[in-house]
This record gives structure tokens, C-alpha cells and sequence, in this order.
């Protein structure tokens, strides 16, 4: 499935959000690890010279729910347009993780973050408090039909500036990438 979003940083009051949100369908509050892993045997499961992923397995623990995703980016002249991921429910995350540890692979990133989820026509929008990188909106759009991805990307981005909420221009980095640039991670 190809995930098509736009990530902006919030500068607005929460508040003021959740007012212009009201005419959104509300979907909830859940709080949100994710734990990404690295295969030090396989570049391709390793951030890149820029600390970017273009590959990355991720195990998602969302309130009392358990996942595993397969992501890939795709780049335009190195700017990220949209990711395919591979998603599925786990039921036992612990023998998993076990699993991993017997694969020899090794957790690098933790991201911890409450997201309150809304939907509108097509996209889902979420505000995300991440812990030690801020407040950031997430519009995405998910289809598995051929799309012009910049143009998906073009109405997303006007949807955004309809809101009349202050934020940052798309920042085009994940925030495992921002947290790893923020914490000064670096895999080997």
C-alpha cells in the first residue's frame, strides 16, 4: 500500500487545533511506541550515510495492540514522496522481539508518542506529541490504485493551509530520522 502523507511541525496552541478540528470525524487518543530495528549483517536495514532510512522494520505497540511494518521510501532527486508498507497485527510482541534478538537484529529507536486521530473525505489526520522532538500534524493518504504521488501530495499540503494552522513547511524526514539526528545516533 502506498502511504502518502504530508508531516508538518506544529507551532499553533493545541486548543486552537482541536477547535478546527470539530468538524472532523474524532477516531480517538492512543499513545504509541514505536521500536525500529537494524540487521548489522544487511545495509539495507541500516540508516544511510545521512542517518535517513529507506528501509525499516518497526514493531508498534498502540494501547493494547501490536503490529509489525516493512517500510520502503521512494525518493524524487532524493526528497521522500511516499513510503510502501507492509503491515500486519502481531499477537505475541514479546516472541518477536525474541525472534529479532535471534535474528541478530538490534533495536536503535524508540519513539514514544500520543496521537489523536481524526478523519476527513480521504485523509487521516493526527496530531502526534512526540516525546523529545514536539507537536506535529500528519495528513496521509493511503491508496493501492497508481496515483500521481506529487499530486496527491500538492492537495494534501492544501488541505493543510485551508486549517489556517501554524506550522512548519513539510519537513520531509521521519521522525526516527529526526530523532536520531537530534540524539546523535549513528549505526556503523
Amino acid at each position: 500500500m502506498k502511504e502518502i502523507e504530508v508531516l508538518v511541525e506544529v507551532y499553533d496552541d493545541v486548543k486552537n487545533i482541536k477547535k478546527k478540528f470539530k468538524k472532523f470525524n474524532y477516531k480517538g487518543l492512543k499513545r504509541t511506541i514505536d521500536e525500529y530495528y537494524y540487521d548489522p549483517k544487511r545495509s539495507e536495514l541500516k540508516p544511510n550515510k545521512n542517518s535517513g532510512l529507506d528501509h525499516c522494520l518497526r514493531l508498534r505497540t498502540k494501547n493494547d495492540e501490536y503490529s509489525i511494518t516493512y517500510k520502503d521510501d521512494v525518493f524524487d532527486n532524493g526528497k521522500w514522496l511516499y513510503s510502501n508498507e507492509y503491515e500486519t497485527k502481531v499477537e505475541n510482541i514479546e516472541m518477536v522481539r525474541e525472534i529479532f534478538k535471534r535474528l541478530g537484529l538490534i533495536k536503535f529507536i524508540e519513539i514514544d508518542n500520543k496521537k489523536e486521530t481524526y478523519t476527513y473525505n480521504d485523509y487521516e489526520i493526527v496530531i502526534e506529541g512526540v516525546k523529545d522532538l514536539g507537536l506535529f500534524m500528519e495528513v496521509e493518504y493511503c491508496t493501492d490504485d497508481d496515483v500521481d504521488v506529487k499530486e496527491v501530495k500538492n492537495d494534501i499540503q492544501k488541505f493543510i493551509d485551508s486549517l489556517k494552522i501554524k506550522v512548519s513547511d513539510e519537513l520531509n524526514i521521519g521522525k526516527p530520522e529526526m530523532y536520531m539526528k537530534k540524539h546523535n545516533i549513528k549505526i556503523d
